[in-house]
């Protein structure tokens, strides 16, 4: 009999066990989407749920383990989606499930229903041994996702292109959390027919072909002597998008730039100026791109393909990447509504130029405001697509990145 109670506490021991585990989860999990790697802390995440910090370390011994807990947390719940959608037996009919399960799985997030949902953006601010482990498993949940793909129907698709699909779709999933609460969850099935409407068959009326212009380089000119700040800027956007807001330390821009911490702060004030400057940057280049097409003498559809073409090349020149929208998440608040707004600007811009195509019959009827998300998703992603492509020229970017998106993922 005693071995019967024996069982029963041990029994209740344990389920108390994997629920503390649970919430300690659910909260590091919404401090991690906020504020990084580096900025998260067991201190922050105990005083969430109630607990000392040594009582946290009673389930996660160090920060990194923790964060890193999170993660394969959130690569368990996008694999269990991608394995139920993967079922399916149409590349169509995966996308759709697949896009069915996070809508609900965000819907309930959003109800406080489920715990929330995990930013993936700041993997490689791991250290190893631990990151090596979670971009194994998020590179297997790529492979299952690549393999909706996988289809007769799509035998023209090499793996290549198959790859670019892939990481444009996961993509879309991923960034759709940044917008997706403009949305009633009510909303929800109609945001899901309009996304997959577009994925599946993109934006063209009437047959029209893929046939961007060339647009001028919108890179900002730097005033006479002032040479050094282009380079300047594109060296710490390159290692924020790398390793964060908070995981690129003025120690590591600085030596990225070869300059002493004294001649960084000589021309900036402090990290948050140069991250302004940095999506200020951004904003220009992507302004003037969307301009430059859109005094083109063609149709709205030629403008749109025109500027989402020669911005996703633009990721892969010389003067990219852009700075990743996700290096807001980490800004202090004040900062981060004003490079909201920046970003606001741009896709409402977009948002245009398919209304306009819409009126002059180029684009068929389709949600604009959903679709400038998604092409600010796709130009988003292409600062990464070489990960996924790898030895992919700059020239090759929009054939395999913006036209999948504009004209459809199985086309």
């Amino acid at each position: 009999m005693g071995t019967m109670d024996d069982g029963r506490i041990a029994g209740a021991a344990t389920a108390r066990y994997a629920r503390k585990k649970e919430t300690i989860l659910a909260a590091a999990t919404a401090i991690l989407n906020r504020q990084g790697v580096r900025g998260m802390t067991l201190a922050d995440v105990a005083a969430k749920v109630g607990l000392n910090t040594t009582s946290v370390t009673y389930y996660y011994r160090k920060k990194d383990d923790l964060a890193a807990a999170c993660f394969m947390r959130g690569l368990e719940r996008f694999e269990a989606m991608v394995g139920e959608a993967a079922a399916e037996t149409t590349p169509a009919a995966r996308i759709m499930k697949f896009l069915d399960l996070y809508l609900d799985l965000n819907r309930r997030v959003r109800l406080g229903e489920a715990t929330p949902l995990t930013s993936f953006a700041e993997i490689k601010a791991l250290k190893e041994p631990l990151r090596g482990s979670v971009v194994s498993a998020f590179n297997d949940l790529f492979r299952r996702v690549r393999s909706f793909f996988d289809d007769p129907s799509l035998a023209h698709l090499d793996k290549r292109q198959r790859n670019a699909r892939a990481h444009l779709l996961m993509e879309q999933v991923f960034w759709s959390g940044t917008w997706l609460r403009r949305y009633d969850v009510e909303d929800y099935g109609r945001v899901r027919d309009r996304m997959g409407d577009i994925l599946l068959n993109g934006l063209p009326a009437g047959g029209r072909a893929w046939a961007p212009q060339a647009l001028p380089d919108p890179t900002p000119l730097s005033p006479e002597g002032l040479e050094w700040r282009e380079t300047f800027l594109v060296a710490a956007t390159r290692l924020i998008n790398q390793r964060g807001y908070r995981g690129a330390s003025v120690e590591d821009i600085s030596a990225a730039l070869n300059v002493t911490k004294g001649s960084f702060y000589h021309h900036h004030e402090d990290k948050d100026a140069l991250v302004s400057e940095c999506f200020e940057r951004t904003f220009t280049v992507t302004r003037r791109s969307q301009l430059d097409a859109r005094s083109l003498e063609a149709d709205s559809w030629t403008q749109l393909t025109s500027t989402a073409a020669g911005l996703a090349s633009y990721q892969l020149s010389e003067h990219g990447p852009l700075l990743r929208a996700s290096s807001m998440g980490a800004l202090p608040d004040t900062l981060r509504h004003d490079m909201a707004d920046g970003y606001a600007r741009g896709w409402q811009r977009f948002g245009a130029i398919i209304s306009d195509g819409i009126a002059d019959g180029s684009i068929r009827p389709i949600d604009p405001s959903l679709a400038a998300h998604m092409i600010n998703s796709m130009l988003n992603a292409a600062a990464s697509l070489g990960a996924w492509v790898p030895g992919l020229e700059r020239e090759e970017a929009a054939d395999l990145f913006a036209k999948p998106l504009l004209t459809g993922v199985l086309a």
